[in-house]
């Protein structure tokens, strides 16, 4: 391939492995096309404050693939607040059964992420451009979600009273974030509780990452 990420393919590659992925060679490819269509529209868009390439693969691409154990079998998922598209594309790039429904506010982002959407053949993935206190499950191609990620919210607490109401019974919010949150866990909202946190290791990053998985607590379903 050609562009601006092909001296870094093999870095992808060895990421990928390193996460223990098998993935084909048309996939990795994909998500190359992905990060050549971010860089090119970031130098008119600003998606991302990324512009380096290598940085796309570590802090972007990888970093979207570390979350697949425990999102990669999911049949819906929506991402909230995603941008660029992150980490909705990459997860629908490498998860065809996979139905990922973006939430994205900015209209401009949302553009891209229709054309990526287009240029990539994503059939499993859609964008809603709209503010995601007023998006109903209805308007989630299925319905309400089996997860709701995010890596972009401010606070866990924003993100609960947000979003909550987009995930399905059952289901849960996944809270993508760098240092462990301890703060912003003490004062989630009521009838939502953690139930699961995993320290992430992303190939190529030298950063904290974890990922929150936040469920309705018993009081929750009671009420």
């Amino acid at each position: 391939m050609s562009g601006a990420l092909a001296s870094h393919a093999r870095e992808l590659n060895e990421g990928i492995a390193a996460l223990g992925l098998v993935l084909p060679q048309e996939t990795v490819d994909r998500l190359l096309a992905f990060g050549e269509l971010l860089l090119k529209w970031n130098r008119v868009y600003n998606l991302t404050a990324l512009r380096d390439p290598r940085e796309v693969i570590t802090h972007h691409l990888l970093d979207s693939l570390a979350v697949l154990p425990w999102v990669g079998d999911l049949g819906k998922l929506a991402d909230i607040g995603s941008g660029g598209g992150l980490p909705g594309i990459p997860l629908a790039i490498v998860r065809s059964g996979l139905v990922v429904s973006s939430v994205e506010t900015v209209n401009k982002k949302a553009t891209f992420q229709q054309q990526a959407k287009i240029e990539l053949k994503l059939g499993n993935f859609s964008v809603i451009n709209a503010r995601v206190e007023q998006v109903q499950p209805d308007r989630l191609p299925g319905g309400a979600a089996d997860g709701v990620i995010s890596r972009a919210f401010s606070s866990l607490a924003d993100f609960v009273n947000l979003a909550g109401h987009l995930v399905a019974e059952g289901g849960a919010l996944y809270a993508m974030k760098g240092v462990h949150p301890a703060d912003e866990l003490a004062v989630l909202p009521a009838g939502w509780a953690l139930s699961e946190v995993h320290p992430l290791t992303v190939p190529g990053l030298d950063a904290e990452r974890h990922l929150l998985i936040i469920r309705r607590s018993p009081a929750g379903h009671a009420a």
